[in-house]
């Protein structure tokens, strides 16, 4: 199979997944799910979840087997040894591989042919479980199945994570307590560290009006020093729009697996969200792609605006509008190519959600991009996350006791002079 189109192919049946999977369910119903889904896109004839129990070390199949919960040690066995790698184990000929376990076999009748088994790694490289995938239908698991097994774990790992989630809620009894974990999920997906890229810093911050909020930001390495940037609002306040939000960070990081380019990343999750959301919802985003061997970033803007490029040499400052509608607001039959910004040294790229420029003031005078603009001038000398946080000062200052109307965001770029 030509591997452009295989990777295009499976892309558009783990994002149907990611639709499918997106219904409120119950743990054990969503495993199940989840499985079902695997043994689909694979062509498989049986599947078994292992979750993680990290207080005892130990993996709990919830699903697969037919037998009650089984408790295994999380360092025995085939699926032991993927959780201390954490890399994927295909297994052509089990009863030929001497790590294979025929226990559960012998006590379901069941007989295991050939296996994939997958590491379930959640939000910050945790890790949530394990999924193997066994017997394929018409031979064994090739690479083009190893791969796709890798991109369909990183979403089950992420519905199986907010099922887990789902259930914590369900049981608190207080609404304070719900929005609580709400908040404990997503700002858990927020990046715990700024990413290193030779010759570049970055900074970043989220500051959300409710407990919750609707905008996103994320940074995804793709390797040979190429970064991608992703910042983003939903419509409106609180879970709904968190939830959103979060959907998008999780398709994009499905989307980059399977290598989809820039162009390609941005059509899909725009499609699949104008099936998913409200006529009346929509998700502003920013696509970037920076690369530092051209030390360019090329982006599509889906109604994030403006884009604030701040040149050092000149102190000119260019200011990009929208250059596209905003995600899941309308399909994308012919997207029009990506903006390229070239940093030179001492550059700053900022991508600054809407509630900070239109912060305003308690006689209702916005903060808007002029005072920006001289922070970022005058600020040379400081790293990117110094920048962050000089901005967040100002507006906060600005505001004075006006209220926080809308979310806050701010992801600044910085090409170091070297």
């Amino acid at each position: 199979m030509n591997t452009v189109v295989g990777n295009a192919s499976a892309l558009r049946q783990i994002l149907e997944v990611t639709r499918k999977l997106a219904a409120p369910f119950d743990l054990d119903t969503m495993l199940a799910e989840v499985v079902n889904a695997a043994r689909e896109v694979l062509n498989a004839d049986r599947g078994t979840v292992f979750l993680y129990d990290e207080a005892a070390d130990e993996l709990v199949v919830r699903v697969g087997t037919g037998l009650e919960h089984i408790r295994i040690p999380a360092d025995k066995g085939i699926v032991g040894e993927v959780v201390q790698s954490r890399k994927l184990i295909n297994v052509p000929d089990c009863y030929q591989d001497d790590r294979f376990n025929r226990a559960v076999d012998k006590q379901t009748g069941y007989k295991s042919r050939c296996m994939l088994t997958i590491p379930l790694i959640g939000y910050e490289e945790s890790l949530v479980g394990v999924l193997q995938i066994l017997n394929k239908n018409s031979g064994v698991f090739d690479e083009q199945d190893e791969y796709v097994a890798q991109a369909l774990a990183a979403q089950a790992a992420v519905v199986i994570h907010r099922a887990k989630t789902t259930e914590a809620i369900i049981e608190s009894e207080r609404l304070d307590r719900e929005i609580s974990v709400a908040r404990e999920v997503q700002i858990g997906t927020l990046p715990k560290e700024m990413p290193v890229i030779d010759g570049y810093d970055f900074g970043g911050a989220f500051e959300p009006t409710d407990q919750t909020g609707g905008d996103l930001y994320d940074f995804v390495p793709m390797g040979d020093k190429r970064l991608f940037l992703l910042m983003g609002d939903a419509t409106g306040h609180g879970i709904g729009p968190a939830l959103s939000a979060t959907q998008v960070r999780a398709m994009l990081r499905v989307a980059l697996r399977l290598e989809s380019n820039l162009d390609h990343a941005f059509i899909h999750i725009n499609d699949q969200l104008c099936e998913d959301l409200p006529d009346d919802r929509f998700v502003t985003g920013f696509f970037g792609v920076l690369d530092g061997n051209t030390n360019s970033v090329d982006f599509h803007s889906g109604g994030q605006g403006p884009i604030m490029h701040y040149h050092a040499d000149s102190g000119d400052f260019d200011w990009h509008p929208a250059t596209t509608f905003p995600l899941g607001y309308i399909p994308q039959t012919d997207m029009a190519a990506p903006l390229t910004a070239n940093m030179q040294p001492g550059d700053v790229l900022g991508l600054i959600s809407d509630g900070i420029y239109e912060y305003e003031s308690e006689s209702g005078e916005q903060f808007g991009q002029q005072r920006v603009a001289e922070i970022v001038a005058n600020s040379n000398d400081k790293t990117a996350q110094q920048l962050v946080n000089e901005i967040l000062r100002a507006v906060r200052q600005h505001g004075g006791l006006a209220p926080q109307a809308d979310d806050m965001t701010i992801v600044v770029a910085k090409r170091l002079n070297q």
